[in-house]
């Protein structure tokens, strides 16, 4: 795939949203990334339902924590934070070939200190009614992963 994006899901909680990205990523030929803890189990019922029979064709690689993941990751590797808490929106970002979305646990989000760190690199979705506290992580994943393509080209 020309896009080679990465999906890291940092702490997911919910199976089936897990499950649904998983799916998103097979259809996109993107790789999924699993920061550890998980809430749930990889064999959870949930997860296979959402993912289907896709699961084992997907390109997973499990971590055990998010400093492992970006400490293994090159400086030039283009990275983009998701987060509420972003002041630019991902319409501001340019997408490379090989760019890893990070997505924080659906409770809470990405940890303050990966905002703080990489606020240069953070974006938000926008949302337009002040009501709505946040998306569904799995819609979040999709509006990222599509944009990125758009803006790639393909």
């Amino acid at each position: 795939m020309p896009y080679d994006l990465h999906v890291v899901l940092v702490e997911p909680e919910i199976p089936q949203n897990t499950g649904s990205i998983g799916r998103l990523c097979l259809a996109t030929g993107s790789t999924l990334h699993l920061v550890e803890p998980l809430g749930f189990e990889i064999t959870d019922a949930r997860l296979k339902r959402a993912g289907l029979d896709y699961w084992e064709h997907l390109k997973v690689i499990y971590h055990k924590s998010i400093s492992e993941l970006l400490n293994g990751l090159c400086l030039e590797t283009p990275k983009v934070f998701f987060s509420k808490k972003a002041g630019r929106t991902l319409f501001e970002q340019v997408f490379l070939p090989g760019s890893y979305l990070f997505f924080g646990k659906e409770t809470f989000g990405l940890p303050d200190e990966i905002v703080n760190t990489y606020s240069s690199e953070t974006v938000r979705i926008p949302m337009y009614d002040a009501r709505v506290r946040s998306l569904n992580l799995a819609n979040s994943v999709s509006i990222a992963v599509y944009e990125a393509i758009r803006q790639i080209g393909t």
